[in-house]
């Protein structure tokens, strides 16, 4: 079974950590591990190699997990903003504009 394949079967972040030799702690796990995760693969997406020795793309693994761990020890999933319910959290609401000319006295 290839490396590839082994990934593929993990169905949990813990697994994972497991899989790639990086230590963790739970907490912070417990509280970000989609984002470790989806960080993870925007690392490996922006940094694509030819890996094709499994040794080497183990390593690169193992390295963008171990950085997007890192990421969230020293942030929080708030703070990255990587998904989307996140990023609307912070847009500006924004309001109709009311002409001045529009508004009326009341009569007297």
């Amino acid at each position: 079974m290839s490396f590839a394949d082994t990934l593929r079967q993990l169905s949990s972040a813990e697994d994972f950590f497991s899989a790639l030799h990086v230590d963790y702690d739970p907490q912070i796990l417990n509280v970000a591990r989609l984002h470790i995760l989806r960080k993870m693969r925007l690392y490996l997406e922006a940094n694509k190699g030819d890996l094709a020795d499994e040794s080497l793309q183990k390593q690169q693994y193992q390295h963008y997990l171990a950085q997007a761990y890192n990421d969230f020890v020293h942030s929080s999933p708030i703070k990255e903003r990587l998904f989307k319910v996140h990023q609307e959290a912070v847009k500006p609401v924004k309001l109709p504009m009311v002409k001045l000319t529009s508004l009326t006295m009341p009569p007297e």
